[in-house]
């Protein structure tokens, strides 16, 4: 048999695998793909969109939303797919490679046709590329770690959000930019260029990476249906719910926090802010707190107490309840015909922020530790579901409060007090649950081969 050129299990090093650089740099060219991609395709459906005429064929607000919305929850349910090519057939790293290829083409349909026909074979595209990849790529981080590094998880998966982050933050100020300037041809082919160099700078890295050999069909739905590896998906569901909530009120920073700041103050420095441009503060946030939290909070917290993975999780869900009580408090002046400054929902958003980085980041290196080792993508689909989970709960909310007559039974500041409600409850609950939760830590093992 030939010997493979690269490592088959993780180096035995107390250092940062070769690879990790590869993985860190696709993914923030990855992520600005995706989120400059998402920050105007509302707005392309509502302003640009065409027929194969090229007269406008512009959609309503409402089924935009529709497109949009339908669009996100195929993003998040196709990663179910994307794991179980990866750990059963083809192994992490051609899935990711193929469907990065898939990925770049849809972003080209998008650029060259501004049709619906063209709208929906993008999106279609990218919803495959986008969710296939999703559960690879991060489980891909913890697989190139064994016994005798694995003290180095908990920074490189915070630089690894870190990366996500930095991609988010340039893609929301410059791609919006381009689509009013130039137009959304060049404003969708930029982000499929990202998605081109995420892809080379991946395949740059094929020999520094571990390549964890796919399990096989036979022993995959062996290893699926053993009951260790059942009392930990069972263990890793019980978190899904909590998570799910976070993300049905973090998600809304896309949705009604908009909708609230266009009805504020938003001149800063003698420059109005447009709405949309605020969420750039939630990329910036994370870029300051990632470090501050892993090298300052959390050490100062554990002279205190033990700061555990679940702990974090925790904090993380009062965080939110926080920012939230913020924006309530922001609405109720707003019904009272008042108009705050938009600096209140900055310090909201500060908020907000610390409750992802510290629910987000924790739940993505949770979900991959406590994962079986041949089951670790199909696992991260825990985590990506409970985003699917909170956008449908909120998605029902804001269907079920529709009257008939077209008034809504929450109104103001009662919408946003309500989720305060709920997520209060929530982490109530949580603090009953989480003591009793049982988990254990599988990390690969160190036996790999020196990568050429």
């Amino acid at each position: 048999m030939t010997k493979p050129t690269y490592a088959t299990a993780p180096l035995k090093t107390d250092k940062m695998p070769p690879g990790i650089g590869f993985i860190v740099g696709n993914e923030a060219a990855e992520r600005f793909s995706y989120y400059g991609m998402n920050s105007i395709l509302v707005v392309f459906m509502t302003g640009y969109l065409l027929n194969a005429q090229g007269q406008p064929d512009h959609m309503s607000d409402i089924k935009a939303e529709e497109w949009y919305h339908t669009f996100v929850s195929f993003v998040y349910f196709l990663p179910v797919l994307g794991a179980f090519l990866a750990d059963a057939v083809l192994g992490k790293y051609l899935v990711i490679l193929s469907l990065s290829i898939v990925y770049c083409f849809g972003h080209f349909a998008l650029a060259i046709n501004d049709t619906r026909l063209g709208l929906l074979l993008g999106l279609s595209l990218i919803a495959l590329g986008a969710g296939g990849i999703k559960p690879c790529v991060s489980a891909n981080v913890g697989d190139q770690f064994g016994e005798s590094n694995k003290h180095l998880l908990a920074k490189v998966f915070s630089w690894f959000y870190f990366s996500i982050n930095l991609g988010s933050a340039f893609s929301t100020i410059v791609v919006p930019e381009l689509l009013k300037r130039v137009g959304p041809r060049v404003a969708f082919g930029v982000p499929g260029i990202a998605m081109l160099i995420a892809t080379v700078v991946f395949w740059l890295g094929r020999r520094r990476f571990v390549h964890i050999p796919p399990a096989g069909l036979g022993n995959y739905a062996k290893q699926f249906l053993q009951p260790e590896t059942l009392k930990s998906l069972g263990n890793l569901l019980i978190l899904v719910p909590f998570a799910a909530m976070f993300w049905a009120l973090w998600q809304q920073n896309f949705s009604s926090w908009v909708l609230q700041a266009n009805k504020m103050d938003r001149h800063v420095f003698g420059y109005e802010l447009l709405p949309a441009e605020i969420q750039t503060v939630n990329p910036v946030f994370v870029l300051l707190m990632l470090p501050l939290t892993s090298y300052v909070l959390y050490p100062a917290l554990e002279k205190i107490f033990r700061v555990t993975p679940l702990r974090k999780f925790g904090m993380g869900l009062f965080a939110v309840i926080a920012a939230f009580l913020i924006v309530g408090w922001i609405q109720t002046r707003l019904d009272a015909g008042q108009r705050p400054h938009i600096m209140w929902q900055v310090f909201a958003f500060l908020f907000l922020t610390l409750g992802e980085v510290m629910v987000s980041v924790t739940h993505l290196e949770f979900a991959y530790t406590q994962a079986p080792k041949a089951m670790k993508s199909l696992v991260m689909c825990t985590y990506l579901g409970s985003v699917a989970l909170g956008n449908v709960f909120t998605a029902g909310v804001n269907h079920f409060i529709q009257n008939p007559d077209g008034t809504l039974k929450l109104t103001g500041a009662a919408y946003f007090f309500f989720f305060v409600k709920v997520m209060l409850a929530t982490a109530i609950l949580y603090l009953i649950v989480s003591p009793f939760y049982r988990g254990r830590t599988y990390i690969q093992d160190d036996a790999g081969l020196e990568p050429a």
